[in-house]
């Protein structure tokens, strides 16, 4: 029996947000194409919507890719406020603290039915979606990996006092102002507060993924590679991921 299974099979938890899920959509596309099954996890409405404007190819054409749409309760989804003192937009927050606390228990029902059917269980999750995932632990043949769906440079500004003052070192003083390499304003205190919940479970990763390249983040990409081997992680640069049609 242990014959038939595969080698290795990849689950994919992207946070429930159109930017999120795009990229991870491209990066299955980019998995699938070797020959690797890919199980990808969402909420119907949202994976939906995703899947309709997804552009340069056709999910539904690509066999190996398994869409798993599950439901979660209903949520407050206030509108907008375009009067906010913030740009982020915190009126999604709703939806990401339903997702990261409701998938949970259907990834988990997910993963254990897959473990059996592969000797290794790959689980690739945005970096706010830690706590859906944190499960995979109890299944010896399973691991996980944290998607940052940012750059790599603002990972590194965000990472640590100690690898942000390093990115400054390298910035020449002329090309970015001091505001522009802060966060000050970027999220609300509480969606601060889900950040820094989601990331305690990056301590759980084997590995950081990122949707760059070395030719584009090289030297910042050696810094997070620097704090990553003293977490005992790998890093990895896969990017882009979206297709790309180079003129020659």
């Amino acid at each position: 029996m242990g014959t038939n299974k595969n080698k290795v099979v990849v689950v994919m938890v992207p946070l429930p947000l159109q930017g999120h899920i795009n990229q991870l959509l491209h990066l299955s596309r980019h998995i699938s194409a070797h020959n690797l099954p890919v199980h990808f996890v969402g909420t119907a409405i949202h994976v939906g919507r995703a899947k309709l404007r997804l552009q340069g190819w056709n999910p539904n054409t690509i066999s190996n890719i398994v869409f798993h749409e599950f439901p979660i309760p209903p949520f407050p989804s206030p509108p907008p406020n375009p009067n906010s003192t913030h740009k982020f937009p915190s009126h999604l927050q709703p939806l990401c603290e339903a997702a990261a606390t409701h998938l949970r228990p259907s990834v988990t029902s997910l993963i254990h039915k897959l473990s059996p059917t592969t000797h290794r269980l790959v689980i690739i999750h945005d970096s706010l979606m830690g706590s859906v995932v944190q499960d995979f632990v109890s299944l010896p043949n399973a691991e996980s990996y944290t998607f940052h769906s940012v750059s790599a440079f603002s990972i590194a500004l965000y990472t640590s006092k100690e690898v942000g003052e390093r990115v400054r070192n390298l910035v020449e003083t002329n090309e970015l102002r001091e505001d522009e390499l802060a966060f000050e304003g970027c999220f609300t205190p509480e969606f601060k507060k889900f950040i820094v919940a989601q990331h305690e479970y990056t301590k759980l990763s084997s590995g950081r993924i990122y949707n760059t390249c070395r030719a584009i983040e090289q030297p910042i990409l050696e810094l997070l590679e620097v704090k990553a081997r003293k977490r005992n992680e790998l890093l990895w640069a896969l990017g882009p991921f979206n297709p790309v049609n180079i003129q020659r």
